[in-house]
């Protein structure tokens, strides 16, 4: 080991759905610290999805959303012999969330023309149906991870 583990920060979970993930993403979503902000994005992006999805439970939408989204593998570039080698590993279940989460917010970001309660709705629900952004930057993921399979054995 090179480097001393990284100390984890202890996140509270939120007040309306007592869930550290949402609170997660509510950070995701704060920008300069302006947290209520965030968290009256979040929830109300979360009302916009279960009135489009006629469903009653936020927690099983979103969580659904999150795991369709959630990379399985990845690649890491490992230098062999002055080569450059994108070899595929597989992604641990935090990891995979973060990322996912990261995604939704961003592919939601980059969209034009709607507020952000609209847009993150949107595409939780994309996500939640298999489709969208987040979807296909996940499917791109595994292609290159299966692609690079060759170099499989660089794993350590």
């Amino acid at each position: 080991m090179r480097r001393r583990k990284a100390q984890e920060k202890v996140i509270l979970a939120d007040p309306k759905y007592n869930s550290k993930i949402i609170a997660k993403f509510m950070n995701m979503v704060m920008v300069d610290g302006k947290k209520s902000i965030a968290e009256k994005i979040v929830y109300s992006a979360f009302d916009i999805v279960l009135k489009n999805l006629n469903e009653e439970d936020i927690l099983k939408v979103f969580y659904k959303a999150l795991d369709n989204a959630r990379p399985r593998l990845e690649v890491k570039p490992r230098r062999v012999g002055g080569a450059t080698y994108q070899v595929p590993v597989e992604v641990r279940q935090e990891r995979g969330t973060s990322i996912a989460l990261r995604w939704i917010r961003d592919f939601a970001q980059t969209k034009k023309g709607k507020s952000m309660e609209q847009k993150l709705a949107e595409e939780i629900i994309s996500a939640f149906k298999g489709e969208g952004a987040a979807i296909k930057k996940r499917d791109d993921t595994h292609k290159m991870a299966e692609s690079n399979k060759a170099y499989a054995h660089f794993r350590w």
